[in-house]
């Protein structure tokens, strides 16, 4: 009975020894990358949300617990007429992308025979990330300008009588610019899902007599779903945080949260900028926490 004791308190002490250590050897794998993540993502976190609550004049800030500048920011009808313009822009450009991306990665992905050529073509698409985004937004001037390529060839043909002022520093080319700087971040994630799509379930729509339009509403849409909200959550945040394409394609004529920010900091504003930046992270967290409310994208990780 001792015997049976001393063995059956053996196997408790090695199984529980062993347990600690593959927990202890999880949490030593883990520290690198939490520590990593806690330097350059939580504590700069922290210090905006600390840095809100500060006071600050035309000379300094200074460290305090004031409410002010959430008030300030709330509280102001400019403010909400900026936020409510930079959604206008997440939302066309967000519905803009989403329609070019799926038809490029569709036509990679279905009608592109070969690898080779499909992997030379999604190549040529990211040709463009070779320069920065500031080079290729400020390449669109020249193109949209009232004595540019478009006003020109539109003029030449005799399609307008006079240039056009609407196609340069107006929402419209903001727009356009953002929707050719930011396409590729939705292309790549719906080529991705569409890739892995069993092609037997095409077949098998095929076989029972869907149309193609029936398969694809019926069965790549549906599949695609994640990687669509991978590019969504892409394009979404990327429009939300951008401010210098707002001010240069716009003239300065429109505004954005991202624009408001730079220029409270550039007033050496910080606590102000402070506020709008964490009011802004929490607009973007529900947006993205909506998205994968609606779509699991667990299929693609």
């Amino acid at each position: 009975m001792t015997v049976a004791a001393d063995q059956l308190l053996i196997q408790v002490s090695t199984r529980a020894g062993g347990f600690s250590f593959t927990r202890l050897a999880s949490y030593l794998q883990a520290l690198p990358l939490t520590l990593i993540l806690g330097f350059f993502f939580v504590l700069p976190i922290l210090t905006i949300i600390v840095v809100s609550f500060w006071d600050y004049d035309f000379a300094g800030i200074y460290p305090d617990f004031l409410t002010m500048n959430y008030t300030d920011t709330l509280g102001s009808w400019v403010t909400w007429k900026t936020y409510l313009n930079t959604l206008k822009y997440a939302a066309i450009v967000w519905a803009l992308t989403l329609v070019i991306g799926f038809w490029v990665a569709y036509f990679l992905a279905f009608h592109v025979r070969t690898a080779a050529v499909q992997m030379v073509l999604f190549l040529v698409c990211t040709v463009p990330f070779l320069t920065s985004n500031i080079i290729r937004m400020i390449s669109w001037i020249p193109v949209l300008g009232r004595n540019g390529l478009v006003n020109s060839t539109l003029v030449q043909a005799g399609i307008i009588p006079a240039p056009v002022d609407w196609l340069l520093y107006s929402d419209f080319a903001v727009v356009l610019a953002m929707v050719h700087l930011y396409t590729l971040f939705m292309v790549t994630p719906v080529f991705n899902t569409l890739m892995r799509i069993d092609r037997s379930l095409i077949e098998a729509a095929r076989d029972a007599g869907a149309s193609g339009w029936q398969t694809l509403w019926n069965v790549v849409i549906p599949l695609a779903k994640p990687g669509m909200a991978i590019g969504t959550i892409f394009v979404v945040t990327l429009v939300m945080a951008d401010f210098s394409t707002v001010q240069v394609m716009s003239g300065g004529q429109s505004a954005s949260v991202a624009l408001m920010m730079k220029n409270q900091m550039s007033l050496l504003q910080y606590p102000a900028a402070a506020a709008n930046a964490v009011v802004l992270l929490v607009i973007v967290l529900l947006m993205v926490a909506t998205i994968l409310r609606v779509v699991d994208i667990r299929k693609e990780l």
